[in-house]
């Protein structure tokens, strides 16, 4: 398989398939393909891999296209202003991304749940608890909320980050969920009550613009119920 990103606010990857090669997707992400593409709305993987995947913010059936009789094109865009990257997975090199971010895949790449190892990230790290993995082998592409940001952690070194602005890490890091010191802080500084601590060694990968900041500026602005 071939791909090419264009595009930098709304960017797009097309794929260049060469015949019986497939490539998997959510329902909705294909944008435009070569007539020779098949389609095939599966669970791929069974009941419990379906329901993994919608917990970290996928639909549970996924599809699936495989170019017939020779090579084929197919392409997904993003849905949001931002990035699209691609990652090469193999065993060992499993990656971590925020819910929603996966956009398409090679076959063989797995995409399931994964969890903060600290529980208390899930009562108060928002969508810093559930988190998808992705294992296996393959390319797998993922859409990010603006720009992306990379950085390398050696181990031990940390990272503090705004709830939400994480997009990605390496499998190897660790994410913990640490409230912000002070209540005057707290309450007034205006920048929440907990961050996101990342601990290498690793690469994480930030997004400058998570959609859930974009959707809290935008509400004061949207017109009430009753209006």
């Amino acid at each position: 398989m071939r791909y090419q990103i264009q595009g930098e606010t709304l960017p797009v990857v097309i794929c260049h398939l060469e015949a019986g090669e497939r490539m998997i997707t959510e329902g909705g992400s294909m944008s435009w393909m070569s007539p020779n593409m098949l389609m095939e709305t599966s669970t791929n993987g069974g009941l419990g891999k379906a329901l993994g995947r919608m917990f970290s913010g996928e639909r549970m059936f996924q599809n699936i296209y495989t170019a017939q009789g020779g090579p084929g094109m197919i392409a997904f865009a993003s849905s949001f202003p931002g990035s699209v990257k691609a990652f090469e997975i193999a065993p060992g090199q499993e990656m971590i991304f925020q819910k929603s971010a996966f956009l398409a895949g090679e076959a063989g790449v797995e995409l399931s749940i994964s969890f903060s190892k600290r529980f208390s990230a899930g009562l108060f790290g928002g969508e810093g608890f559930i988190l998808q993995k992705a294992s296996g082998r393959g390319i797998v592409f993922a859409e990010f909320d603006g720009h992306v940001v990379e950085y390398v952690l050696q181990p031990g070194q940390q990272i503090v980050v705004d709830t939400g602005h994480l997009a990605a890490m390496t499998a190897g890091c660790n994410m913990e969920i640490r409230s912000v010191p002070g209540v005057k802080n707290m309450l007034f500084g205006g920048e929440g009550v907990f961050n996101t601590v990342i601990t290498g060694p690793g690469k994480v990968w930030l997004q400058t613009m998570p959609i859930s900041n974009v959707a809290g500026v935008l509400i004061p602005y949207l017109p009430s119920s009753g209006a």
